[in-house]
């Protein structure tokens, strides 16, 4: 099955692309379309913005499409920057422009009070209809930002039971518990029950 996934994010796509891995889909991304959306998130929810950009596509591709809202969520700041995470120190910021305001905005705050989790909401529409998945990593923000992998804010948040941040693990390690990970799998689980469960990677 050929799926459109609703994003310019190279690294996300790609990431994607290794967690269905084995299962019988193939994965696109925009660029590779010459679809070029640019779709307002006006949504309050996760669920919300991420349903607007499916939707938004659906109707130019009309074939399947898979459209994630994910963002860090960081309990000393309510819940910020929540759906605002990828455009936290403003919009075009880059990956380490929104990790910095973060680790300024937590100077000075103790270790237990720096709890975080990621979360992922994943949208599938089609010509079937609508369906939304969810993922979640629950950890904490590290003191400072460290390792050379990854993308967004993975130099700065440390998963529970772990004492590197996302940015130094190999990609199956981070696959294997994150958010978007949980998510995909979950999608995949449900819409191919009969795949080998061999290749499933948890």
């Amino acid at each position: 099955m050929e799926i459109l996934v609703a994003t310019h994010n190279r690294g996300k796509l790609e990431e994607m692309r290794a967690i269905a891995r084995g299962w019988p889909v193939s994965l696109k991304g925009l660029s590779e379309t010459g679809i070029d959306l640019d779709v307002e998130e006006t949504g309050l929810t996760f669920d919300d913005n991420a349903l607007i950009k499916a939707r938004a596509l659906f109707d130019r591709w009309a074939g399947p499409v898979l459209a994630d809202d994910s963002g860090l969520c960081v309990d000393y700041l309510d819940g910020a920057p929540g759906i605002h995470t990828a455009r936290f120190a403003g919009r075009g910021a880059s990956d380490q422009a929104n990790y910095r305001l973060l680790l300024d905005k937590l100077e000075g705050v103790p270790e237990e009070k720096r709890g975080a989790h990621f979360h992922c909401s994943l949208a599938l529409v089609n010509p079937q209809g609508e369906a939304v998945y969810q993922g979640r990593t629950d950890g904490g923000i590290a003191l400072e930002a460290s390792g050379t992998g990854g993308f967004g804010y993975d130099p700065v948040f440390i998963p529970e039971g772990e004492h590197r941040t996302l940015a130094w693990m190999s990609p199956e390690e981070k696959n294997a518990i994150s958010h978007r990970g949980r998510a995909l799998r979950q999608f995949l689980e449900e819409r191919f029950p009969h795949a080998d469960p061999l290749r499933r990677r948890r």
